[in-house]
């Protein structure tokens, strides 16, 4: 008998478009409804091994070279393919990061954090104004998932040139502070004000990340209804506020 979990194997079909605003939308579609039972890495892996597949096509060996050494393999992206090159190194660092942030105990993702940092940086380099201030926030998020002390200066500076490019319509980037910055910091009123901030955002306003905004939303709620867990003494911050 087939194991259920093996009816449905996405993974298995290859997709060849050309449009990638296209593939984009059903990547996010995916996500928003599919969430695997039992190790998710799997799945942010294997959009991964897509993703270097998608850049080793201009750049043979590129995955190789990046396992060897990250900052001296991203050179290989050449400026001049920035409008199509800066999106793969998006996806292809999102996959890895995510990978990394749902195994928190596996080391051997862990020491892979520094493959996520040159992707990131080099798509920086090439266009850190695509798609709405994404690069930024993602800078955000991964700043928050990593360990090690908060660099609070160089997030804040990510974060607010996030909202800026996205004219404040993305309520991923103010639960990614929230996350990254508000919780460690233990500030229960900053917190609440961007729990706020995120459900403020109108999804409808920004149709191409209409589906985003509206998970950012249910995650706003989430969280909210966590506030007490995520901050010691979240009430009496809030009496003070007052």
């Amino acid at each position: 008998m087939t194991d259920p979990a093996d009816i449905l194997r996405l993974g298995h079909v290859e997709f060849r478009v050309t449009d990638l605003g296209r593939a984009h939308e059903f990547y996010v579609d995916l996500l928003g409804f599919v969430e695997p039972a039992r190790d998710r890495s799997r799945l942010y892996l294997r959009g991964y091994r897509y993703g270097i597949r998608a850049i080793e096509r201009s750049y043979p060996g590129f995955g190789e070279a990046l396992t060897a050494n990250p900052a001296a393999a991203v050179r290989m992206v050449r400026s001049t393919r920035a409008g199509r090159d800066v999106p793969l190194l998006y996806w292809t660092a999102a996959s890895l990061g995510l990978a990394i942030s749902v195994s928190r105990g596996d080391a051997a993702l862990l020491v892979r954090l520094p493959e996520v940092r040159a992707l990131l940086d080099r798509a920086i380099e090439l266009d850190e104004a695509w798609d709405a201030g994404a690069l930024h926030e993602f800078e955000v998020t991964l700043a928050g998932s990593v360990p090690g002390e908060l660099d609070v200066e160089s997030i804040t500076r990510h974060f607010d040139r996030a909202v800026e490019l996205s004219k404040g319509r993305s309520a991923g980037a103010y639960l990614a502070y929230a996350e990254a910055v508000s919780v460690p910091q233990q500030n229960a009123a900053e917190f609440r004000a961007l729990i706020a901030r995120a459900l403020a955002v109108d999804a409808d306003a920004d149709p191409h990340n209409r589906l985003v905004n509206l998970l950012a939303h249910r995650r706003a709620l989430w969280l909210a209804s966590r506030v007490d867990e995520l901050i010691l003494d979240a009430d009496g911050a809030a009496a003070e506020g007052k």
